[in-house]
C-alpha cells in the first residue's frame, strides 16, 4: 500500500472518529435535560456493564483480523485471508450471543446487585447492541486488513447518528406518554442497539457490493498450505488476548465503581432514587464535560504512535525525545486550561447546558464538576503518555499502570463515598487519584525508556503562566458581566475571552512552537501562517 493511500485511510478514520466522539459527547447534554439527574443515573448505571461485555467480546479480535488478513493479502493468499475472516466472524458471533444473552437474562439480577433496580430497562435495551456490535467489528477488522478504511468510517458515523437520533426520539416519545424515567433511560440505551444494527447493515451491504471483487481475488489466489483451524484460532488469540485485557481494565473497574458508589451512598442515608440522581450528576453531567478535551488528546495520541514508532525503529533517539516532549507539552497545553476553565466556571457551565434541571441539581452537579475538573489534566496525560509508550513498543506498561491506578480508585471510592460530608465527591476524588497515579507512572517510564531530560521551564512553567493569565481573565470577565447580562451570556463571553487570551499568552510567551502544531490536525499550515504575521517565533 502506498504512503498516500495509508495517509488517506488514516485521515478517513481520524475524521470519522472525531465526528463519533463529538456526537457521543454532545448526546448526553440534551439527554440530561430530558430525563434529569435521576434518569441519567439509571442510564449511566447500565453503561459500565455494557462496555465491559463489549470489550470482552470485541476489543482484541478485530485488531487480530486486520493484522492477519493484511499479512495474508500481502503475499497473495486471499483464500487464507478469507478463511481467517470466516473463523473470526464465527468467534465474534458466538461471543456476541453469549454476552448479549448474559445481559438480557441477568439484567434484573445485575441491576439489583449494583443497588439500582431501575437500571433494568437500560440493561435490557443494551443487550441487542452486544449481539450486533461484534458482527460489525468482524467486518471492520476485515476491511482494515484490506487497507480499506471507508467501510469502517462510514459504519461508525451511521452507527453514532442512529444512536443519537433513535435514543433521543425514543426518550421524547416515552416521556410524552408518561411511561416513567426507568423506561426513558431504557429508550436512551436502545439507541446504542439501533446504532449497532444500522452500522452492521451498512458494512454488510458494502461487503456484499464488493463480494464479486473478493471472489475474483480468491479464484486467482496463490496456493498455500491450508492452515488448521486450531492454528488460526491460536494466532488470533495471541494478538487478541493482551489487547482485550488492556481494553477491559477501565470498564471492569467502572462496573465495580457503579456498584460501590450506589451502595455506599445508600449506606450513609440516601434513598436509591437520591443515590441514582447523584450518580447521574457525576457520570451523566460532570463526566460528560470532562470527556470533551479527550477529543483532542486522542487526536494527539493518534499522531504520536506512528511518529514515535518510526523514529524508534530507525534508532533516531533524538527525534523520539523531541516528539515525546512536544506531545507531553501539547497535552498539558490542552489539559491545563480545560481543567481550570471547568473549575472556575463549573456551576455556570452546568447551568448553561443543563438548564431544564432544578436549581438544586444544577448547583450539586456544579460542585461535583469543580472537583472532577482536575482529572482532565491527568486523563489527557495518560492518553498521550500511553501513545508514546506504545510507539516505543512498551504497550503493556501503561496497562499495568492503569490497573495500579484503578485498584487505588476502588479503595478510595469505597472509603470516601461512605463519609457523609464527602459522598459522591469521593468518587470524583478517586477518579483524579487513579489517573494521577497512572500518569506519573507512565511519565517515569517514558523518562526511563526515551531517556528524556525534561525542560521544566518549557514543559511546566510557561504553560502554567499562560493558564494563569487565562484564568484571571475568565474569572474577571464572568464576575463583571454576570450582574449586567445574566449568567448564561456571561459564561459564553467569559469562555470566548478565555480562549482568545490563552491563545495570545501561548504565542507571546513562546510556549508553543511550530513542532507542537504538527501534532494537531491541520497544524502545520496554521503554523506557517502564524510565522508570517510574527505571532509564532520558533
Amino acid at each position: 500500500m502506498s504512503k498516500d493511500n495509508f495517509l488517506k485511510g488514516a485521515a478517513i478514520l481520524s475524521i470519522a472518529g472525531f465526528l463519533v466522539k463529538i456526537l457521543g459527547a454532545v448526546y448526553r447534554i440534551p439527554l440530561a435535560n430530558m430525563i434529569g439527574d435521576t434518569g441519567m443515573g439509571y442510564y449511566q448505571a447500565a453503561y459500565p456493564i455494557y462496555t465491559l461485555m463489549f470489550a470482552i467480546s470485541t476489543a482484541g479480535i478485530p485488531v487480530a483480523i486486520a493484522k492477519l488478513v493484511s499479512e495474508k493479502n500481502s503475499i497473495g493468499d486471499y483464500r487464507g485471508a478469507q478463511r481467517i475472516f470466516r473463523i473470526s466472524f464465527i468467534g465474534l458471533l458466538i461471543g456476541g450471543i453469549l454476552t448479549s444473552s448474559f445481559v438480557f437474562l441477568g439484567a434484573k439480577t445485575i441491576a439489583d446487585k449494583i443497588g439500582n433496580s431501575n437500571a433494568y430497562y437500560a440493561l435490557i435495551a443494551l443487550a441487542p447492541a452486544l449481539l450486533f456490535t461484534p458482527i460489525m467489528s468482524a467486518f471492520r477488522g476485515y476491511f482494515q486488513g484490506r487497507q480499506d478504511m471507508t467501510p469502517t468510517a462510514l459504519s461508525q458515523v451511521i452507527e453514532q447518528l442512529a444512536r443519537v437520533g433513535m435514543g433521543l426520539l425514543l426518550v421524547a416519545l416515552i416521556l410524552r406518554f408518561d411511561k416513567g424515567l426507568p423506561m426513558a433511560a431504557g429508550g436512551a440505551s436502545f439507541g446504542a442497539s439501533a446504532g449497532a444494527l444500522l452500522g452492521s447493515i451498512t458494512i454488510i451491504y458494502i461487503y456484499l457490493k464488493r463480494r464479486k471483487k473478493i471472489r475474483r481475488e480468491i479464484r486467482r489466489s496463490e496456493r498455500f498450505k491450508k492452515q488448521d483451524t486450531s492454528q488460526i484460532i491460536k494466532s488470533i488469540l495471541v494478538i487478541a488476548i493482551p489487547i482485550t485485557i488492556g481494553a477491559s481494565v477501565v470498564p471492569l473497574f467502572g462496573t465495580i465503581d457503579v456498584a460501590i458508589v450506589m451502595r455506599r451512598l445508600q449506606d450513609i442515608g440516601y434513598t436509591e432514587k437520591e443515590a441514582s440522581g447523584l450518580y447521574g450528576q457525576l457520570t451523566g453531567m460532570a463526566q460528560t464535560l470532562i470527556n470533551f478535551p479527550q477529543v483532542f488528546s486522542v487526536a494527539i495520541g493518534s499522531s504520536l504512535v506512528p511518529a514515535i514508532s518510526t523514529a524508534f525503529a530507525r534508532k533516531k533517539f533524538s527525534e523520539v525525545k523531541r516528539t515525546a516532549s512536544s506531545g507531553i507539552r501539547v497535552t498539558l497545553l490542552i489539559g491545563l486550561p480545560a481543567a481550570m476553565g471547568l473549575f472556575i466556571l463549573a456551576e455556570p457551565i452546568i447551568k448553561l447546558l443543563y438548564f431544564s434541571n432544578p436549581i438544586e441539581v444544577q448547583e450539586s452537579a456544579g460542585s461535583i464538576l469543580r472537583v472532577l475538573s482536575f482529572s482532565v489534566i491527568f486523563l489527557t496525560l495518560v492518553q498521550s503518555l500511553t501513545a508514546i509508550l506504545q510507539g516505543m513498543g512498551k504497550a503493556f506498561i501503561p496497562v499495568r499502570n492503569l490497573i495500579i491506578g484503578a485498584l487505588a480508585k476502588v479503595v478510595i471510592v469505597y472509603v470516601l463515598t461512605g463519609i457523609p460530608g464527602v459522598g459522591v465527591k469521593g468518587a470524583a476524588v478517586s477518579t483524579i487519584t487513579a489517573y494521577m497515579i497512572a500518569s506519573f507512572l507512565n511519565l517515569r517510564a517514558v523518562k526511563k525508556y526515551a531517556r528524556i531530560r525534561f525542560n521544566l521551564i518549557d514543559l511546566f512553567f510557561k504553560p502554567i503562566l499562560s493558564v494563569a493569565i487565562m484564568t484571571l481573565i475568565v474569572s474577571l470577565s464572568y464576575n463583571l458581566l454576570d450582574g449586567f447580562i445574566g449568567s448564561r451570556l456571561a459564561t459564553l463571553i467569559a469562555i470566548a475571552f478565555g480562549g482568545i487570551s490563552y491563545g495570545f499568552a501561548l504565542l507571546l510567551t513562546s510556549t508553543i512552537t511550530s513542532k507542537d502544531f504538527e501534532l494537531l490536525p491541520g497544524g502545520s499550515k496554521l503554523a506557517i501562517k502564524l510565522k508570517k504575521i510574527g505571532l509564532l517565533r520558533r
